[in-house]
């Protein structure tokens, strides 16, 4: 997906912004696929984030995207996301690598599936995301893969978020994993600090 589908795609959260809030900076919410969307601008970055209703046995999935309204390139990792509860505890989103590792030495299935599911759910049926960074793209790559393990690994790698450069013009989504805290965390906030800035959205 090219440029024009970015631009499309950046059009839609700019009038999605522009019709809900006076001025950018705080954060929007709306609901798609059955999920509670939040979004945050600063400087040209916009951060859409929805906490995704399936988890697996070890991880919670926050569904994010990315669009770079900006002239400046960002970086964007998921090292750099984190939800902090009330009681104190602070849970850091867990690498791109380490999950993809893991569904290579499980190979969960139907566990893949799911998530899969989930993910394509989020994605397809949202109309203010198209990254250029498709999933769909990653997904087509995933198929190829031979070996169950390696499927599995790869299909894990066409759903995560991928840290790297955000440049003008460019977007990108992925989900990204955090640990399951235990029993009874409390409400938190999803944190991600960017560029200098900090991107803050109520975790439910």
């Amino acid at each position: 997906m090219g440029l024009c589908a970015c631009r499309l795609w950046q059009a839609c959260a700019v009038a999605l912004l522009a019709s809900a809030a006076p001025g950018l900076g705080q954060v929007i919410e709306f609901r798609s696929s059955g999920m509670d969307y939040q979004v945050l601008t600063r400087r040209g970055l916009t951060v859409m984030c929805a906490e995704m209703p399936l988890k697996t046995a070890r991880y919670s999935l926050v569904h994010v995207a990315v669009s770079n309204g900006s002239e400046e390139t960002w970086q964007v990792d998921t090292a750099s996301f984190a939800i902090e509860y009330d009681s104190g505890k602070r849970v850091a989103a867990v690498s791109e690598q380490r999950v993809i590792d893991e569904f290579f030495r499980t190979a969960r299935r139907s566990e893949l599936v799911k998530l899969q599911a989930a993910y394509e759910a989020a994605v397809y049926t949202n109309q203010y995301i198209r990254p250029n960074n498709s999933y769909e793209k990653r997904r087509l790559s995933a198929l190829a893969i031979g070996p169950k393990g390696l499927k599995a690994s790869a299909a894990a790698a066409a759903i995560t978020f991928v840290s790297g450069k955000v440049h003008p013009g460019d977007s990108t989504d992925g989900a990204i994993f955090f640990p399951v805290p235990g029993r009874n965390p409390g409400q938190g906030k999803i944190v991600a600090q960017l560029g200098g800035e900090t991107f803050e959205f109520l975790s439910r």
